[in-house]
C-alpha cells in the first residue's frame, strides 16, 4: 500500500476544512495540523496559502469536470447531455456535505483581482462553454444566449440547493432548462 504524500495530505486537508468552514476562516496551523505537517512544510510545499486554495480549487475543478463528463456519458443525444447536466449537478447536491460551490465560496471571500478570483472565472468559463456547445450540437439557434441562461439556472440551482439544504433545485432547474428549449423552437 503505497504512503500519502505531505502534499496530499495537506491538500486533502485544505479540502475537508475549506470546503466545510471556508478559505478565510481556516488558518495555515489548522491545515497542517489535521495533515499531520508541520507549517513549515505547508509552505515548503505550496509557498503561500494562496496557492494552497488554487491548488484546492484546482482539485474541485478536475472532480467536478471529470463528474460531468462521467455522468452526461449516460445520455444519448446533445439535447439529453444538455438537460443531464442538471442531473448530474442533482447528484452532487444530494452527497452528504455538499455545502455550495467551493468557486463562488472561495472567491466571495477574496481579494478583487486575486488569482482565487481568476480560478473562479475560468471556472465559469469552462461551464459556459459546455451548455453553449451543448447547445450548439443540439440545434439550438442562439446557443449563445441559451448557454447563458442554461448557466444562469446553474448558477441558481448551486445557490439554492446550498442555502435550502434541497437537493431538488437541481430538478426544478432542470424543468425550467426544458422551458427554456421548448420556447421559440429551440432543440
Amino acid at each position: 500500500m503505497r504512503s500519502t504524500s505531505t502534499q496530499e495530505r495537506l491538500l486533502a486537508a485544505a479540502d475537508e476544512l475549506f470546503y466545510s468552514e471556508g478559505v478565510q476562516t481556516v488558518g495555515v496551523d489548522r491545515i497542517a495540523k489535521r495533515a499531520g505537517a508541520s507549517k513549515k512544510s505547508l509552505y515548503t510545499v505550496f509557498g503561500s496559502k494562496e496557492a494552497l486554495v488554487l491548488a484546492y480549487l484546482g482539485a474541485r475543478r478536475t472532480a467536478i469536470e471529470a463528474a460531468i463528463t462521467q455522468g452526461l456519458s449516460r445520455f444519448g443525444t446533445p439535447r439529453e447531455r444538455l438537460l443531464g447536466i442538471f442531473e448530474v449537478q442533482g447528484d452532487v447536491f444530494a452527497t452528504p456535505g455538499y455545502n455550495g460551490c467551493p468557486f463562488l465560496a472561495a472567491s466571495a471571500e477574496a481579494a478583487p483581482g486575486s488569482l482565487v478570483e481568476r480560478a473562479h472565472a475560468d471556472y465559469r468559463t469552462w461551464v459556459r462553454a459546455l451548455f453553449t456547445e451543448l447547445a450548439a450540437e443540439a440545434g439550438v439557434p442562439d446557443h449563445e444566449t441559451v448557454g447563458r441562461e442554461l448557466h444562469l439556472l446553474y448558477d441558481a440551482a448551486s445557490v439554492a440547493a446550498s442555502a435550502d439544504h434541497d437537493p431538488s433545485a437541481a430538478t426544478v432547474a432542470r424543468t425550467a432548462a426544458a422551458a427554456i428549449l421548448a420556447s421559440s423552437g429551440r432543440a
